[in-house]
């Protein structure tokens, strides 16, 4: 898969690759009897220079693949958007909310400075996480009315201030499913 979009604010669209490996030993019948490549996927953004495009990072199997046992539910949907010069990767999935990781370029490299989620119950919002990793601020906002519809949801809001030495770095993630941000 290919993203376009502004990276590093030069004004010239840079492009974010979705790859995946392509071992034959993961390709595998699912419990459904269908065969699935269960290879990992990986990322590759590349900067657009006035010669072509450079590689700006990578990380070759940080992502699971798109064909994982999903559970009582299937596997979340993996998808990249550009964003204010920002490389937002972004989990869907479906009706039990979704969460994304937010990473902008700064000291060579792409680090981690943001992260949102949403636990939902069909359109009913439970919680909410935001995490900011440069003010080390995290706010949860927990669903506290029961018996409610959708945007009806009366909040309690929890602040709490953050650890975290070094920001986490693109290229370093060996599996965004292991991420805890809990």
């Amino acid at each position: 898969e290919k993203y376009f979009g502004d990276l590093n604010k030069d004004g010239l669209e840079d492009c974010v690759l979705i790859i995946k490996k392509t071992d034959t030993t993961n390709i595998v019948i699912n419990q459904f009897g269908k065969k699935v490549n269960r290879n990992r996927r990986g990322i590759i953004v590349l900067f657009k220079t006035k010669n072509g495009y450079k590689i700006a990072d990578k990380n070759y199997t940080c992502f699971s693949s798109e064909n994982e046992d999903g559970g009582v539910y299937f596997p979340p949907d993996l998808w990249i958007e550009i964003k204010k010069g920002k490389l937002c990767v972004h989990y869907g999935h479906g009706r039990y909310g979704y969460w994304e990781y937010v990473f902008r370029f700064q000291n060579s490299n792409f680090e981690l400075i943001g992260y949102e989620s949403s636990s939902n119950l069909g359109p009913i919002t439970m919680r909410e996480t935001s995490i900011n990793f440069l003010t080390k601020k995290k706010l949860v906002k927990k669903k506290i009315n029961k018996n409610t519809e959708g945007g009806n949801e009366i909040f309690k809001e929890t602040w709490n201030n953050i650890e975290i030495e070094n920001l986490i770095k693109l290229s370093e993630i060996k599996d965004f499913d292991e991420l805890d941000m809990y």
